[in-house]
């Protein structure tokens, strides 16, 4: 960007307070981090308990500075459910976000500590009881910042930025891709070696079509620009895309996993990139083929903002919701949403010094949207915040895919009176377990599509579309 626009962007947007662009958006923050309850949450992305609330990590703070597990109500109130000590072999700085498994405890990794301090995977139950599944060694990944995913296996997937079997990246190898099971038996499926990418970020997703999809920021010669690949469970590796940079305008370095639309395609940004060097939006479908839906700093005065380094959540609405990082005092960071299309609205830009959301948003099932900055705020350790669109409440699947006669959890909010659960049209069994959380199964003659809840005053809808297994 030139230093034209800088001083454009400067004169119109440098203000002291956010601003906000719509009016039915009404943007609050819910905490502001201090040290003693967390502080830096970084790629950080919020996931809903059973209970209701969210939870999350920040990658220091807590008694030991270790970083903390924190437990958050809808409404802001936050507890610290586990707080991590600095030096292995502990296991320190979760960088990422937690994974909810449909045993009701969460997963996640450290980049630091172990026995190797290489990072680890671990599993920490609601109440804060923390179990170390696995502590990476070099040889098995190192330093993982990406979140778990549950796939339809029951088992979890995710990546390493280092190491892996890859020594073309030097001392800290490539990364790599690994499977691991609930009590800690841990697969590499895959070694990075630099001419296929290297240091993958992000996490994975299972995709309806039951394959992993991710990306990767690193890979050899001209094609430094980072990766989009696909991987089946059993290890099979395809390379789909590899990103060349702003001189094809396909965009560059994708910190974030990709995220799969109801209608197949696979989304995501770039940090940067595209027309204007300043990061992306693309599209692209399972087989590889590419489209970039909109690039950054297209605005006058790059009052869309630039360089995204969260990935996209699609809401209730069909759109996707997403942050871009800005440039602190010069360009500042936004909230947005864009439509499958391209068409990109400014929802929300933040004040001065509140800068680096970095961790994809999470729409909670009351329909409003959470994240957070991982600095800024009244102690410089980020904040906590809540968007809301006007977007009303649903349910969500835990997991998004089973066979027939498999247990389902459906969480959500005001279930307790539920008078009928369907999958696709076809009506199942179900018992209440609270006011959040319903346990149903698969019924007979399920087909693959979105999954309903009848209450005494309205239909709630899953936000994705349940994939029933053959």
């Amino acid at each position: 960007m030139t230093n034209v626009s800088k001083l454009t962007c400067i004169a119109l947007f440098l203000a002291a307070n956010a601003v906000i662009l719509r009016a039915q958006t009404t943007f609050a923050t819910l905490v502001n981090f201090d040290g003693a309850n967390g502080f830096a949450p970084y790629y950080e992305s919020l996931v809903q308990g059973l209970n209701g609330n969210l939870y999350g990590t920040t990658a220091l703070g807590g008694v030991q500075n270790g970083g903390t597990v924190f437990e958050i109500t809808p409404a802001g109130t936050l507890i610290t459910v586990h707080s991590f000590c600095d030096q292995p072999p502990c296991i320190y700085q979760p960088s990422a976000g937690l994974v909810l498994a449909s045993n009701g405890n969460f997963y996640g990794t450290t980049v630091y500590g172990g026995d190797h301090d290489n990072g680890s995977v671990f599993e920490i139950s609601p109440a804060g009881t923390v179990t170390t599944l696995h502590s990476f060694n070099i040889e098995d990944g190192t330093n993982p910042s990406s979140p778990l995913v549950e796939a339809s296996d029951g088992n979890f997937y995710g990546t390493t930025v280092g190491g892996g079997s890859g020594p073309e990246c030097g001392i800290s190898r490539c990364g790599t891709i690994f499977k691991i099971t609930r009590t800690g038996t841990l697969t590499t499926l895959y070694n990075f070696h630099l001419t296929d990418g290297a240091f993958p970020r992000a996490g994975l997703i299972q995709a309806t079509d039951g394959n992993l999809y991710g990306t990767t920021t690193g890979g050899e010669g001209t094609p430094t620009a980072g990766s989009i690949f696909k991987i089946t469970p059993q290890g099979t590796f395809t390379t789909l895309h590899t990103f060349c940079g702003q001189s094809c305008g396909d965009g560059a370095l994708p910190y974030a996993g990709l995220t799969q639309a109801s209608g197949g395609l696979l989304y995501g940004t770039t940090a940067g990139g595209g027309t204007n060097d300043a990061g992306t939006v693309f599209s692209i479908t399972p087989a590889g083929t590419l489209s970039t839906l909109y690039s950054f700093c297209s605005q006058r005065g790059c009052q869309d903002g630039e360089g995204p380094i969260a990935g996209l959540a699609q809401g209730t609405d069909g759109n996707f919701y997403g942050t871009t990082d800005g440039l602190g005092n010069t360009v500042l960071a936004t909230i947005f949403s864009i439509t499958p299309t391209g068409e990109l609205r400014t929802l929300f830009r933040f004040s001065v010094g509140l800068n680096d959301p970095y961790g994809t948003l999470t729409q909670a099932t009351n329909g409003t949207f959470y994240g957070t900055t991982q600095q800024g705020g009244s102690y410089s350790g980020g904040i906590l915040y809540s968007l809301a669109e006007e977007l009303g409440p649903f349910v969500q699947t835990l997991p998004t895919s089973r066979k027939v006669g498999a247990s389902v959890l459906i969480l959500g909010s005001s279930l307790s009176g539920t008078t009928a659960v369907s999958f696709n049209g076809t009506p199942s069994t179900f018992s209440i377990v609270s006011d959040t959380e319903i346990k149903t199964t698969v019924p007979v003659g399920a087909t693959t599509g979105f999954v309903s809840v009848t209450t005494a005053s309205t239909t709630l809808t899953s936000n994705k579309m349940f994939r029933v297994i053959p």
